[in-house]
């Protein structure tokens, strides 16, 4: 039985939606509190045992690589002027038993190109892909989503991706699925299409930003031409694949923002300072007194 150890974090977009903002920095860097969107997709990679992380870059994009490597002379001002619990937070932003693999993405051919860029270092294993621009909150108690998706893997070994119901209006900023019931928060996927318009979509349920995939996808999409907006897309490498294996959809435990986009980030920044150890409390007072 196969788990899963590898993870793809396709960060090579050019973030556009947030100029000026990204004009000089990656969107995966912006911070929601105090870590960047990145690192939220990371530790949600370690807390489902995944100990190889696989960044595919583009331009402008060193800041995330700069991110995770060691800080010599930051670490040690820090550590003379004593400041003991920062030290702490930038050397253990990843455990030591992880690892990380940075891949340039040559052009910029959509998802399933990026995916595809990982072949190399992925090989014949499952492994999952993280889209840190979907940022999934879960309540005190329950798993990180890619950890309910990895133990779900262990057991059915089968293709999987995460999906929420979404407005019929909405469809074409999504892939959607149809499926069939198969057990508990999980269906069998018979058909999957990329931004459908909402009166050819086949259901409302969408994929979001976490797939659990079996290598198998590399062939097929090695053999695709572009698709939907001139790109080579990871729904029509997924519809391939399912002619050969299982796919599963499965409806996660939590709450998923789109920090691709400026509300969802908004929304995301206000959960998390709302949760946040340090400013919880008096922030949730602060936004309690705006509502009155």
């Amino acid at each position: 039985m196969q788990k899963i150890r590898k993870a793809v974090f396709p960060v090579a977009g050019l973030g556009s939606r947030f100029l000026p903002a990204t004009k000089a920095q990656p969107k995966e860097m912006l911070p929601v509190v105090d870590k960047p969107l990145i690192q939220y997709a990371v530790e949600e990679a370690v807390a489902a045992g995944i100990t190889e992380m696989v960044f595919i870059t583009g331009r402008n994009k060193r800041a995330i690589e700069d991110h995770f490597d060691k800080a010599y002379e930051l670490e040690s001002e820090l550590a003379a002027a004593g400041k003991d619990a920062l030290l702490h937070a930038i050397r253990h932003i990843l455990p030591k038993s992880v690892s990380c693999i940075f891949i340039r993405q040559s052009e910029p051919l959509g998802l399933g190109h990026a995916v595809l860029c990982a072949r190399p270092v992925v090989g014949d294993e499952p492994f999952a892909v993280l889209l840190a621009d979907d940022f999934m909150d879960t309540d005190e108690g329950v798993p990180p989503v890619m950890a309910q998706m990895a133990a779900l893997y262990e057991y059915e070994q089968a293709t999987i991706l995460s999906v929420q119901d979404v407005p019929r209006a909405q469809t074409r900023q999504y892939g959607i699925v149809s499926a069939k019931p198969y057990k508990k928060d999980v269906e069998q996927v018979n058909a999957i299409v990329e931004k459908p318009d909402p009166e050819q979509a086949p259901s409302t349920l969408a994929v979001v930003g976490r797939y659990v995939l079996q290598a198998r996808v590399f062939d097929h999409l090695a053999k695709l031409g572009r698709g939907a907006g001139g790109e080579i897309q990871l729904t029509d490498g997924i519809a391939a694949l399912m002619q050969e294996q299982r796919v599963l959809a499965y409806r996660y435990q939590g709450t998923r923002y789109d920090c691709g986009s400026k509300l969802g980030y908004l929304k995301a920044t206000l959960a998390m300072g709302m949760k946040h150890h340090e400013t919880g409390a008096a922030f949730t007072e602060h936004v309690k007194g705006l509502q009155q």
